[in-house]
């Protein structure tokens, strides 16, 4: 079996591995020095008993037999000694001493020795009693023995459990890769398969579905709006060429070679406008040209907004009316920005208000912030198209398929939202419209 040094798998049995093994390391070492330390106080504690023993037992002795051989006393108590420990009795100001076995002669390093001076009868002694370590040594062998035998087939095992439990683990993200290596744009309706653990995995499933479900969203509007614009710059360049062909078909004289170019012109302008503001949509859903904002005056623009218009409004046969209530209107924003979003208002209401209608524009100041509303007498909208009007190249029924492209509202609503402004409308069929931009006064 290969690894990936690179995948979370061999990742995850590596550090397991090297963790588990410093720690079953350090267990093992700290067994055997817990073991070996235990087994010496033991050692010692005999050793302490033995002595005190001896003590008592020579005391006893003394007192109870007079003139007693010590040498012979302390031989038999010496019998009854561990073959495994040794006893050194020697006077301190000379003389006789006692060794049990007679072949011990001192310290031995594979011993553990204790050492204590006593008076006997008015004389000091030295006492020295050993204990064995060899089998100390002997049972601290096969510990170590066991340990390094065990502990590697440990870590082996426990690796091989790891492996094996980190494919179990991350058999889920194999399926969701395969899964997602599936989706492609053709099929962004398709979803990731849910794993039902309630873990980690499951949450990060249902944020990929969610990303999907806003991608193959976006690119469903992309798809439409690039198929709407398609369609609404095939007919301006459909006018033009036409124009122009029949322009070239034959001789014509100079009066109708003007009225071709002045169709061409026309339908020019309104392709540039069209082109213009599908570049602005497009701009400002990248987010990847800013406005240059500052302090401005809403009620100006407005009005310099409703002046522009008033000639096209009189060659209809229509008012437009400008009422303001007083004080402040700056509020933060782009001049000419403002200026195209009160132009597709105002232009909306002309464009469906029939003549000697009136088109009411206003300003106001409502619980600190700025309302600009536009008001027109014309025909409404119907209650199923209200939740639309804003989309982009969207009409609503026949008698509101006008002129235009079906992009003014929705540029309006862009530039409010631009703005961080909330635009609504209220409507009844017959009866006219009202559209309202709220904005913050503050700084």
């Amino acid at each position: 079996m290969t690894f990936n040094p690179r995948s979370i798998r061999f990742r995850l049995t590596a550090w397991y591995a090297l963790i588990l093994s410093a720690a079953l390391c350090l267990l093992s070492v700290l067994i055997w020095f817990l073991m070996q330390q235990r087994m010496l106080d033991d050692i010692h504690r005999g050793l302490e008993e033995t002595a005190n023993n001896f003590e008592r037992y020579v005391h006893h002795e003394i007192e109870e037999i007079p003139n007693v051989d010590l040498m012979v006393e302390i031989g038999d108590f010496s019998h009854a000694l561990p073959s495994t420990s040794y006893l050194n009795f020697t006077p301190l100001n000379g003389g006789a001493s006692f060794r049990h076995p007679a072949t011990a002669a001192g310290r031995h390093p594979r011993y553990e020795t204790l050492t204590r001076t006593l008076t006997i009868d008015g004389r000091p002694w030295k006492l020295e009693i050993g204990e064995s370590r060899a089998e100390m040594h002997h049972t601290l062998e096969l510990l170590r023995a066991l340990l390094l035998s065990l502990v590697p087939l440990a870590i082996v095992f426990s690796c091989l459990g790891g492996l094996w439990m980190s494919r179990r683990a991350l058999r889920p993200v194999d399926e969701i890769t395969a899964a997602a290596r599936a989706i492609s744009i053709e099929n962004l309706t398709s979803r990731l398969p849910a794993p039902g653990t309630g873990d980690e995995l499951e949450r990060l499933v249902d944020a990929w579905n969610a990303t999907l479900a806003r991608l193959d969203l976006a690119v469903g509007s992309l798809s439409r709006f690039a198929a709407d614009a398609s369609h609404e710059l095939r007919t301006p360049v459909a006018i033009i060429r036409t124009n122009a062909e029949l322009a070239l078909h034959r001789e014509r004289d100079s009066d109708a070679y003007r009225d071709a170019l002045r169709e061409i012109a026309s339908v020019s302008v309104r392709m540039t406008q069209l082109v213009e503001d599908l570049l602005f949509l497009a701009r400002r859903d990248s987010r990847g040209e800013g406005m240059a904002m500052a302090r401005v005056d809403l009620r100006e623009i407005l009005e310099s907004t409703a002046q522009e218009l008033r000639p096209l409004a009189v060659t209809k046969g229509l008012r437009i009316r400008l009422t303001s209530s007083p004080g402040d209107a700056s509020v933060t924003g782009n001049a000419a920005a403002l200026r195209r979003l009160f132009l597709a208002l105002l232009d909306n209401a002309l464009k469906y208000s029939p003549a000697g209608a009136e088109v009411t524009a206003s300003i106001e100041s409502q619980n600190g912030k700025i309302v600009a509303r536009i008001a027109d007498q014309g025909i409404g909208i119907g209650p199923e198209d209200l939740p639309h009007i804003f989309e982009r190249f969207y009409r609503a029924n026949e008698s509101r398929s006008g002129e235009g492209h079906g992009l003014g509202l929705s540029l309006a609503q862009s530039i409010a939202e631009a703005h961080h402004a909330t635009i609504t409308v209220t409507s009844e069929p017959g009866r006219g419209s009202v559209f309202q931009v709220s904005f913050d006064s503050r700084p």
